[in-house]
C-alpha cells in the first residue's frame, strides 16, 4: 500500500517538473520573438528608407506673374496763372503742340457759370460712347479686389472724359465773360510739348532702374495726388503731367538667380494681365547695394496703353521645357576621374570599357591589368570614370604606345541614383530646367536617364552602389 503511495507521489512530481519545463520553454520561445520584433521596429523606424520613383515625361512651364513699377518719360508742367482751373484735353489722350489743355479762371465768374448749370445739356457723340464703354468692359474684365485702389483710378478717368465734354460746351461762354468784362480774365493754355497728358502726380517721374529699392513697391506707403478740374490753383502748382516718349519699361523684384536666367535670353515676351495683349520687352537687370535685384523690361510701343497706371500686373511667357521629369530630392553630386580617351580600351570577359592599369609582380617588374571600370559622362577628348576602382596616382597605360598617364584629374557630375538592377547606380543628368521642387533634364542621353526608369527619390538615404531591398 505504501508503495503505491509513492508511485503516485513520483508520477504527481514528475508531471509537475514537465509542466514547469513545458511553461519555461513556451515563454522563452515567446520572449526570443517578441525582443526580434522590438529589434525589428526600433530598427525600422531608425532606418531612412529607399523610396522608389519612376521617372515619366514631363514638363515645367517658367512662367511668372509679377507686379511691376512703370516708368515713363514724364514731365510736370506747373501753372503760369492763379485761378480755377478747367481742362479740355481728356487724361490718357495725346497732346499736339499748340492744342488747348486748359483754361485759368482769375476771377471764378466761370466756376459761378458751371456750377448754376447755364451751360446746358451735353449729350455723348457715337465715338465718345464706344470709347467709354471699351473702357468700362476692360476695367471690369482687369479688376483684382487685392488691388481695390484701381476703383479710384478708374472713376478718375471717367470724369476726366466727362469733364473734357462739359467744358468743351462752355468754351463759347466763356469767350462772351471775356468780351463783357473787357479784360481777358480767362486765361487758355496750350500744350508746348507733344506727349500724353495726364492729370496726377505720385513722386515716382523721375525714377530709373537704378533708384530702385524695395520699399518702392510697397503699395500700403503708395501716394497719388489728383489735379482736379474747377479747383483752385496758384501760379507754380503742378497743373497736368505729360509723358513725351513712346518707350517705357515696367521694372520686377526678383531673385539674381532668376534674373540672371532672363539676361541671358535678352528679350521676353510678356503678357499684360489687364488686357491680356502681349509684347516682348528687353530685359535689363540692377542689383542695388541693398543686394536686392530688379529686372527692367523696355518696350516701344503699348505705353498709351498703360499710361495712367503706376502698377502693373504683367506675366512672363518664358519657354517651356520638356523631357524627363524628376524631383530635386533624387538630385545627387559625385566625383570622378577624369581620363583621356585615348587610353580607355575595352576587354575582360564581358568586353566592357577600362583601363590598363600599371602594377608590378613579385619580381617587381612592371606590368598592366586590364581594370574594368564605367563610364559615365564623355567630352570631346575625356572620358568621366568611376573612382572606386582606381586611385590618384596610379598609372595607366595606352593601348596602342605604352605611354602611361597619372590619374589625378577629378570632376563633380550631377545625376542620380537608378535602381533598375537592384542596386544604387548612378546616372548622370543633364537639367533644362528647374523650380523649387522638381527639375526636367534630357532624355535618352548617352549615360542617362531614359523614361520608366526607377530612381531613389531621397539621394540622401542611399550609398553608391548599395543593394536595395524592398
Amino acid at each position: 500500500m505504501a508503495d503505491k503511495r509513492n508511485n503516485i507521489t513520483e508520477y504527481s512530481r514528475h508531471v509537475r517538473d514537465r509542466k514547469v519545463l513545458n511553461l519555461n520553454i513556451g515563454m522563452m520561445v515567446f520572449l526570443v520573438i517578441l525582443i526580434y520584433v522590438v529589434i525589428c521596429v526600433i530598427m525600422y523606424f531608425r532606418t531612412d528608407h529607399i523610396v522608389r520613383y519612376s521617372v515619366q515625361e514631363g514638363s515645367l512651364t517658367s512662367n511668372s506673374i509679377y507686379r511691376g513699377i512703370a516708368l515713363r518719360q514724364e514731365e510736370i508742367v506747373t501753372s503760369k496763372d492763379a485761378g480755377y482751373v478747367n481742362y479740355f484735353a481728356r487724361e490718357g489722350e495725346r497732346t499736339a503742340v499748340g492744342d488747348l489743355v486748359y483754361t485759368v479762371d482769375e476771377t471764378g465768374r466761370l466756376s459761378d457759370y458751371i456750377k448754376a448749370g447755364a451751360n446746358g445739356e451735353n449729350s455723348l457723340s457715337d465715338s465718345d460712347l464706344a470709347e467709354l464703354k471699351t473702357d468700362i468692359t476692360a476695367f471690369m474684365h482687369g479688376f483684382d479686389r487685392k488691388h481695390f485702389d484701381e476703383v479710384y483710378n478708374f472713376r478718375h478717368n471717367m470724369e476726366s472724359m466727362a469733364v473734357k465734354l462739359a467744358n468743351y460746351n462752355i468754351l463759347e461762354n466763356a469767350d462772351a465773360l471775356n468780351d463783357t468784362s473787357g479784360m481777358a480774365l480767362i486765361n487758355y493754355r496750350y500744350a508746348e510739348k507733344s506727349g500724353i497728358v495726364l492729370y496726377s502726380t505720385d513722386g515716382y517721374e523721375n525714377l530709373r532702374l537704378e533708384d530702385m529699392t524695395e520699399e518702392l513697391f510697397n503699395e500700403e506707403n503708395y501716394e497719388r495726388t489728383y489735379m482736379v478740374n474747377n479747383g483752385l490753383v496758384a501760379a507754380g502748382d503742378p497743373i497736368y503731367k505729360l509723358s513725351t516718349a513712346e518707350d517705357w519699361s515696367i521694372v520686377i523684384p526678383v531673385e539674381k538667380e532668376a534674373a540672371d536666367q532672363l539676361l541671358e535670353k535678352e528679350y521676353i515676351e510678356v503678357r499684360f494681365l489687364k488686357n491680356q495683349y502681349t509684347a516682348w520687352g528687353k530685359v535689363a537687370v540692377f542689383t542695388n547695394e541693398a543686394g536686392d535685384t530688379f529686372v527692367s523690361l523696355m518696350f516701344t510701343n503699348s505705353m498709351i496703353t498703360f499710361c495712367t497706371e503706376r502698377f502693373i500686373d504683367i506675366e512672363l511667357l518664358l519657354e517651356e521645357e520638356k523631357g524627363l521629369k524628376i524631383p530635386n530630392s533624387a538630385i545627387v553630386q559625385k566625383e570622378f576621374f577624369i581620363v583621356p580617351k585615348a587610353y580607355v580600351t575595352r576587354g575582360g570577359n564581358n568586353g566592357g570599357d577600362g583601363v590598363l592599369l600599371e602594377t608590378y609582380n613579385e619580381e617587381g617588374e612592371a606590368t598592366t591589368q586590364f581594370v574594368e571600370t564605367e563610364i559615365y559622362e564623355e567630352t570631346e577628348t575625356d572620358y568621366y570614370l568611376d573612382n572606386s576602382t582606381l586611385r590618384a596616382g596610379n598609372y595607366i597605360v595606352m593601348p596602342e604606345t605604352g605611354e602611361k598617364y597619372a590619374v589625378s584629374r577629378t570632376g563633380t557630375l550631377q545625376g542620380v541614383y537608378n535602381i533598375n538592377k537592384g542596386y544604387a547606380d548612378f546616372k548622370q543628368i543633364s537639367i533644362l530646367y528647374d523650380n523649387e521642387e522638381y527639375s526636367v533634364v534630357k532624355s535618352n542621353t548617352s549615360y542617362g536617364l531614359n523614361v520608366y526608369d526607377y530612381i531613389v527619390l531621397d539621394a540622401s538615404t542611399v550609398n553608391d552602389n548599395e543593394f536595395i531591398y524592398e
